[in-house]
C-alpha cells in the first residue's frame, strides 16, 4: 500500500522521520513517498493545493497524509476520508478539501478510537500520534469503521473568487513555489475566450505583454507569464524570483487587462 506524506515540518528537525518510524513500525512493507515537507507554515491552502494537484498522478487506493495543522490539540477534529477508492487523512482545517472538490466522500470518519492511536497521545503532534498510526493500520487493511465515529461534513476551504470588470480580470496570488514563481488563482478556463497575445498581466508595477509557453521565451532576466502545469495563471521571472523582484504576497492582486 502506498502512502504519500505533505507536511509543513521540514527536514531541519526529526518529525517526518518520526512519522516514518512509526508507519514502519506498524507495517513494514508499506511504501511511503515524500510529496513535500517544505510547506510554508502553518499554510493550509498551500498544503490543499499541493495535494489537489498531486492526486492525479496517483493510484486509486493511495493514503494521503497531509498535516498542516495550525490548531493542532484544538477543537478541530482528525478525519479519514475515502473518496473514489483513494484515503485521506488529516486535521479537520480544509486542508484536505480541495484535493476533494466535486466529490462525493463515501466515507468520512472522526479518528475518535483511541485503539489505532499512539499512547500516551501528545495534543501538539498528532501526525506521529494520530494520522501516522492510523494510516499504517488503514494499509494493513483494518476496516474504516473501526478508526472512529461517521459524520457527514468536513472544512472545505474558501476559494477566492476571479473578479471580473469588463473584459478584464481581477485575481491574487494563491501559492509561490520555491523559485519564487507566482501562481495565481486564475485559471486557463478564465482566460480562454481572451486573446493571449494581446493580454498584459500587471502585478504590482510590473506589466507582462500577452502569454508564453515556457520560461524560456524571454531573454534571461525578463518576466513571463504563462499557464503552468497546475493549469495556473503564474508569473515567473527567468533564472530569478518574481516573488524577490516583485515583492508580492500570497493575496496579492493580479490583474489581466485586454488591451483597447
Amino acid at each position: 500500500m502506498l502512502i504519500t506524506l505533505t507536511t509543513d515540518f521540514g527536514y531541519a528537525d526529526p518529525f517526518v522521520g518520526i512519522m516514518k518510524g512509526v508507519i514502519l513500525g506498524i507495517h513494514a512493507e508499506a511504501r511511503i513517498v515524500d510529496l513535500s515537507h517544505d510547506i510554508a507554515p502553518q499554510d493550509v491552502r498551500a498544503g490543499a493545493l499541493v495535494l489537489r494537484h498531486s492526486l492525479p498522478y496517483f493510484r486509486s487506493g493511495t493514503i494521503h497524509i497531509v498535516v498542516v495543522d495550525p490548531g493542532v490539540g484544538g477543537a478541530r477534529r482528525p478525519l479519514l476520508i475515502e473518496s473514489e477508492g483513494s484515503y485521506f487523512v488529516g486535521p479537520d482545517n480544509g486542508v484536505l478539501s480541495l484535493a476533494l472538490e466535486g466529490k462525493a466522500p463515501s466515507h468520512i470518519i472522526h479518528l475518535s478510537n483511541p485503539l489505532y492511536h499512539l499512547t500516551p497521545t501528545s495534543t501538539t503532534f498528532h501526525g506521529r500520534d494520530i494520522f501516522a498510526p492510523v494510516a499504517a493500520h488503514l494499509s494493513r487493511g483494518i476496516p474504516l469503521p473501526a478508526f472512529g465515529e461517521p459524520i457527514t461534513t468536513f472544512k472545505r476551504l474558501k476559494w477566492p473568487g476571479v473578479v471580473k470588470h469588463g473584459g478584464d480580470l481581477v485575481g491574487e496570488v494563491v501559492y509561490v513555489d520555491r523559485f519564487g514563481n507566482l501562481f495565481t488563482n486564475i485559471t486557463e478556463h478564465d482566460l480562454a475566450e481572451l486573446a493571449a497575445a494581446r493580454l498584459r498581466i500587471q502585478v504590482g508595477k510590473i506589466i507582462i505583454s500577452g502569454l508564453v509557453q515556457n520560461y524560456a521565451a524571454i531573454k534571461e532576466g525578463g518576466f513571463v507569464a504563462l499557464i503552468n502545469s497546475w493549469g495556473l495563471l503564474e508569473i515567473a521571472l527567468y533564472k530569478d524570483s518574481a516573488q524577490n523582484r516583485t515583492g508580492a504576497k500570497i493575496g496579492h492582486k493580479v490583474a489581466v487587462l485586454t488591451a483597447s
